[in-house]
């Protein structure tokens, strides 16, 4: 039964600090990231609480110092993931029947943590090992991850206040169980915040977890198990293979206790799990919850009556930052030709102003892409729209593999609103551009159709106008083309407890991380009727003689 702490304190969002010259987290994260730069830690896998070294080592790198050898992991495989299940299992029991006010007591401690000594460890792990700038790895690995510890014990203390009605005579109560069996968290590089939330979500409904982390994460997370167990986790509970994510995910699908999946990653992924639970579905004890946040291609649509300045910051902000490998990045815009000499003029000279370096040097505002796999992905990309005779590129400055894997801000407008541009997901700080003809008196119904129906994706969207009535028929029109819409911002940086996050379509579940709509899934309701003075006759009055 989810029993309810007698007060949970209301959350507030985490303050994000400033990093100003002269500020004391300044010189906190400063020394940080010269120790941590020098330590390179041999990471373990972590089942049933003890650490294990086992399978071939893989490095990983600063990406954008890639001579820099950060840590070393061991890719765990099928046997390392086999013990981290049976380990889960061995421990759900015993963490079921912890009350929740005891499992809450664990994430709120590891939030207050975070907070203080923890903080500049996991900023300088993010940094280090995903080439996030200071400001970037504040707002995920500092604050995000903080809200989500303090948040979801706030929803998860609420989730059975409703319960039902219960007449003279009955009692009628709901208790929400966890699942029964093992989740499967599958987590990405790109949010240390998500890596985090993913397990412990599950975990403070009380369900046990094999944590499967992104190999060019591996920095974060190992310092995020560390902080899991100074909170006082119990072994068992969350259990991290570290490694191919094929041959562990394959070990938990053939599992018949896999009770559910949270996953953030790419479409292709997702859906190749979700195969695979269909292909094994009647060898399950139940069937798995399956919840995933995805890909995106992610809109900007302006109205012809939008603010210019805060336009072109927006677009700047929304598509460059951390190297555009947000899966709400903003990936594609629709301008209006009435606006676009003024916009396209203001976004040129703020990319050209970008600088894009080492995150140790806080004055960049872009660091590097993830690894080489992503470089060469991007660069092909690149080359092919240099060479493309329907494309105009605008900016493309900054490419370069020799110290780091560095793509430049680069803005590209296109002829076609079918241009593979702006259907296809490419994860990295390209920007598609589409000027319409906001002159035709169908210009804005057509833009608005083509936002709606040109890319697979649902997740995120912005809409910019300062006519009232113009947003109101982009909003109506767009409703199923973005799980998470903005109007007269850029499509990026939710924060938790303001904007639940998700999309639908081929973006995901639109499960919400952050809410109580996510907590939920990892919950089984169960009700128990008691009747106080059951009947002791089996006829009904109807039955009598006339």
């Amino acid at each position: 039964m989810l029993d309810l702490p007698t007060t949970t304190p209301d959350p507030v969002n985490e303050p994000i600090l400033s990093y100003a010259p002269g500020s004391p987290e300044r010189a906190h994260l400063k020394s940080a990231l010269a120790s941590m730069a020098l330590e390179r830690p041999d990471v373990p896998h972590v089942v049933a609480g003890k650490e294990s070294r086992e399978g071939a080592t893989y490095e990983v790198r600063a990406p954008h110092d890639h001579a820099l050898v950060l840590a070393t992991c061991h890719n765990g495989g099928a046997l390392v993931a086999e013990r981290a299940i049976a380990a889960a299992l061995d421990a759900a029991p015993g963490w079921a029947a912890t009350p929740f006010a005891e499992r809450a007591r664990v994430f709120m401690r590891a939030a207050e943590l975070l907070a203080g000594p923890w903080r500049q460890i996991l900023n300088a792990a993010t940094m280090l090992g995903q080439s996030k700038t200071v400001v970037q790895a504040e707002v995920d690995a500092a604050c995000e991850f903080i809200d989500f510890l303090r948040f979801n014990v706030a929803f998860a203390s609420r989730l059975a206040e409703h319960q039902p009605i219960s007449p003279n005579g009955f009692l009628n109560t709901l208790e929400l169980r966890p699942l029964e069996g093992f989740v499967l968290a599958v987590t990405p590089f790109n949010f240390t915040a998500i890596a985090g939330n993913l397990p412990t979500a599950c975990a403070l409904l009380g369900n046990v977890v094999v944590w499967k982390p992104a190999e060019n994460q591996s920095l974060a997370a190992y310092h995020t198990m560390r902080l899991f167990e100074a909170a006082g986790l119990p072994p068992g509970v969350i259990n991290v293979v570290y490694g191919d994510g094929a041959v562990i995910a394959q070990t938990c699908l053939r599992h018949r206790a896999l009770a559910g999946i949270h996953f953030t990653g790419s479409t292709k992924v997702f859906q190749s799990l979700w195969r695979g639970v269909g292909e094994n579905i009647a060898n399950y004890k139940s069937y798995p919850r399956l919840v995933g946040e995805t890909g995106g291609k992610d809109f900007v649509f302006a109205d012809p009556s939008a603010e210019v300045e805060a336009l072109a910051v927006a677009l700047v902000r929304g598509a460059y930052e951390f190297q555009g490998q947000k899966c709400s990045a903003a990936s594609r815009a629709y301008i209006p030709r009435s606006l676009w000499p003024s916009v396209r003029d203001r976004v040129v000279a703020h990319i050209d102003a970008i600088a894009m370096g080492d995150v140790r040097d806080f004055r960049n505002l872009m660091g590097a892409v993830i690894n080489e796999r992503a470089w060469t992905r991007l660069n092909a990309w690149h080359e092919r729209l240099k060479n493309d005779a329907s494309v105009t590129m605008l900016a493309d400055k900054g490419w370069s593999r020799d110290k780091g894997w560095f793509c430049g801000a680069t803005l590209v407008e296109v002829s076609s609103p079918s241009h593979a541009l702006l259907e296809e997901e490419l994860f990295g700080p390209v920007l598609g551009v589409y000027v319409y003809d906001d002159g035709k008196p169908s210009g804005v119904d057509d833009v608005l159709s083509l936002i709606d129906h040109t890319s697979p994706y649902a997740l995120t969207g912005a809409v910019f106008a300062r006519d009232r009535k113009a947003v109101a028929v982009a909003v109506t029109r767009l409703r199923q083309a973005a799980g998470n819409l903005y109007i007269n911002d850029k499509p990026t940086g939710a924060v938790v407890g303001q904007q639940p996050f998700g999309g639908g379509r081929a973006s995901g579940t639109n499960d919400k991380a952050g809410s109580a709509y996510n907590l939920l899934r990892w919950a089984s309701p169960r009700v128990v009727k008691e009747t106080f003075v059951p009947p002791l006759a089996v006829g009904y009055p109807a039955m009598s003689a006339e």
